[in-house]
């Protein structure tokens, strides 16, 4: 683990919160799959495209000093002090003058302060401003939208300013900015064309401005900043770029940068293809003009989205919001698929498997909000690619019984599509990590499913699944048990392709509590939620009537396994003896569909419901699912916990359960985000007692988007309004 020494230094995010600045965080464009990862001290963060973690590259943001002409001073993003360590590749017995004195110093922590939002990062010391727009919005349908709207919406640029504040200054200061290059393969170069000077590294990343700047390459900065000799600025050994600005004695200047991405070629392999904003952009430095043209609308969208962001919530929840959506669109890819068009991949995190089935349904809320197209598409693509047809197992039995319909775990993993009916996690033979999620991933189709069409309304779609419905529906009953009579609702079958090992769910590295699939209980309820929502896709059908039969079957599974006090055992008639808040995960998707029919107290279910609620109302002591500090435990038997789980049950304790929010869980797991060993890694999913062991890098916080909603109106909406209006 790299770490970094966190300040005492306290900054206030736009939100009031105050937190240590020194973490890192995501400033992305959507779809690109490309970061400019900052935050951490030293060079930690950096710009980087398809990576599983910062590039740890340094980033030079810094200032002429106004008391000591020819002294600078700097961000402390980099490693400090100037170095010639790559000169010695060339200079073996030291002849060479051409060392530079160091002449930057950095900033002191306490000088340092930071705002932080969902678009704007803004840095502050001394009479430096350094601010960083990575703006987010609805993003149109490929399959409706104009040419000139996907261009707009997928530029793989991001937006950068540095102001200095030189009124009180008697004389004309330098301000800078650039980044030291890690590619290996391209070096560092400068360049000149169409109005703008930039910076750049091969044909992949690039830095440019309009204003009135040069820019140069050096093993050292200070080479760029107090040449020798002006020819001499441009060093293409080097593996520092610089753009140099000066500003007037008595002024206020700001220097806007556009910080652009580009994959010229074939992105992907299994199933070839490129990066949607090929069709329009050619060269790198095309998106450079292209995000310096398009600079005030993304600064102006910026501001709005923090804004309205800052009203809405408290100050501890805004920040969590504002770094799981920059992490979320880090790990987003636009694609063009020959031969078959455009594919939304959101790549799962540190692990980059591509639309991973359980974290599609965790990310569905912000996805159908914003941009509910990515989701029917990767429905599609599950049904047509990832999909296939088994068989099934009782435990320790190799007898097969009809399966049916089910599907991946992925799509693929690193930029390479896995072959057709399997994904690159799923494994046959084991119990634990690696297995097969069939089951799982057959319910979250069915869920994404009905939730896509309860929000959007589209029929036609809806029609053109229905036999797709009525698999699933089948399948599902396959599962339970092959003989009706001896259903009771829930899994009780592991897939033939597991070979004598055992299902499991998205909670893989945790102990059976939530990792084993069979009879779980967080699964049971979810099954419960799909079963009923499929029910109206296949009205006047025979499956339809299973379909509610099944659902039925599973509440009173459910209801007659508690305890004499009300507890429901994690696995069902299995000896578990622990405990899960995720138990309740399932009510959310009636919640959202609207069918509050579903999970009224006094409806069909309202048994089930009471005995969910009376659980979880046991849970939330110190011997159960509380850490010590306050944070939740998803298992009384674990320490592993998922934020992005804990997110979306605390949103449905309180807006379907109605329980007040839990603001000391919520200082404890911001604090969990900023602890020193979490900082590099931006926003992390898995947490092993607070401490990052996994998921880290990740998109799936986005669940927390669900706080931006209010009781007593339909949730989607209202998050769109939220952030636009």
């Amino acid at each position: 683990m790299i770490s970094q020494s966190q300040s005492s230094a306290q900054s206030v995010s736009p939100f009031g919160v105050g937190v240590g600045p020194f973490f890192n965080a995501h400033h992305s464009p959507a779809g690109a799959f490309a970061t400019m990862t900052l935050g951490c001290k030293g060079p930690l963060g950096g710009l980087g495209m398809e990576l599983k973690g910062p590039a740890n590259e340094g980033i030079y943001v810094g200032v002429e000093s106004a008391s000591e002409p020819g002294t600078f001073q700097a961000l402390p993003f980099f490693e400090g002090r100037s170095s010639t360590l790559n000169a010695e590749d060339y200079d073996v017995e030291g002849l060479s003058d051409y060392q530079f004195p160091n002449l930057v110093s950095l900033f002191s922590d306490g000088e340092v302060h930071r705002s932080f939002g969902a678009c704007l990062d803004t840095w502050t010391a001394g009479d430096l401003t350094f601010r960083i727009a990575s703006p987010f919005g609805p993003l149109p349908d490929p399959a409706t939208a104009s040419s000139a709207e996907l261009r707009e919406a997928f530029i793989p640029a991001i937006y950068v300013e540095v102001t200095v504040d030189n009124r009180h200054g008697a004389r004309a200061r330098k301000a800078f900015c650039g980044y030291a290059g890690s590619d290996r393969s391209n070096s560092m170069h400068t360049y000149s064309m169409d109005g703008v000077t930039g910076i750049g590294q091969g044909r992949e990343i690039a830095i440019g401005s309009r204003d009135d700047v040069y820019a140069g390459v050096a093993w050292q900065i200070e080479a760029i900043l107090t040449p020798r000799h002006e020819e001499n600025v441009d060093f293409m050994l080097g593996n520092v770029g610089l753009l140099v600005g000066t500003v007037p004695a008595g002024e206020i200047k700001t220097f806007r940068f556009s910080v652009a991405f580009f994959r010229e070629g074939t992105a992907t392999s299994g199933m070839p293809s490129r990066y949607l904003y090929r069709r329009w952009f050619d060269r790198v430095e095309d998106v450079v003009v292209a995000g310096l043209d398009g600079f005030d609308c993304a600064l102006a969208r910026s501001q709005s989205v923090d804004a309205r962001i800052a009203a809405k919530l408290d100050p501890t929840r805004a920040t969590m919001v504002a770094h799981t959506l920059r992490s979320y669109w880090g790990a987003t890819q636009m694609l063009d698929i020959d031969g078959h068009g455009p594919l939304w991949v959101v790549n799962e995190g540190e692990y980059r498997m591509m639309n991973t089935f359980d974290l599609t349904v965790d990310q569905l809320y912000m996805e159908l909000a914003l941009n509910p197209w990515t989701i029917r598409d990767v429905l599609d693509m599950f049904v047509s690619r990832y999909s296939y047809d088994d068989s099934c197992r009782f435990p320790n039995d190799e007898t097969l019984h009809p399966g049916g319909i089910a599907f991946c775990h992925d799509m693929g993993i690193g930029n390479v599509f896995s072959p057709s009916g399997y994904s690159s996690y799923e494994q046959a033979g084991l119990k634990g990590v690696f297995s097969y999620m069939s089951f799982e991933e057959l319910v979250n189709w069915a869920l994404s499913a009905c939730l896509y069409v309860s929000h959007t309304g589209d029929q036609e779609w809806a029609a053109k699944h229905r036999e797709v419905f009525s698999k699933v529906v089948q399948s599902m009953a396959n599962r339970d048990h092959p003989d009706d009579s001896s259903r009771n609702g829930i899994m009780g079958l592991d897939t033939a392709r597991c070979k004598g090992g055992k299902e499991i769910t998205t909670y893989d590295s945790l102990d059976a509590s939530l990792g084993q699939a069979r009879n779980n209980l967080y699964l049971a309820v979810k099954t419960w939620a799909a079963y009923l929502l499929l029910e109206p896709l296949l009205q006047d059908s025979s499956m339809a009537e299973l379909a509610h039969k099944q659902a039925v079957r599973a509440a009173s599974t459910i209801v007659d396994s508690a305890d004499t006090e009300g507890l429901l055992p994690a696995v069902i008639g299995e000896g578990v003896e622990a405990r899960i808040i995720p138990a309740i995960e399932g009510l959310i998707f009636p919640f959202v569909a609207g069918r509050s029919d579903l999970i009224d107290a006094q409806g069909e279910f309202g048994v089930m419901v009471s005995a969910l609620a009376r659980h979880f109302s046991l849970l939330l002591r110190p011997d159960r699912c509380l850490f010590a500090d306050g944070g939740w435990k998803l298992s009384s038997t674990s320490r592993n916990s998922w934020l992005s789980k804990i997110y979306l049950c605390q949103f449905i304790a309180e807006s379907i359960l109605g329980y007040p929010a839990d603001t000391k869980a919520d200082q404890a797991h911001l604090a969990w985000l900023m602890d020193e060993d979490n900082a590099y890694f931006a926003w992390s999913d898995q947490m092993l007692t607070g401490k990052a062991h996994g998921s880290r890098y990740y998109p799936r916080g986005v669940t927390s988007l669900l706080w931006l909603t209010e009781p007593g109106s339909p949730a989607l909406p209202q998050i769109r309004s939220v952030l636009f209006g």
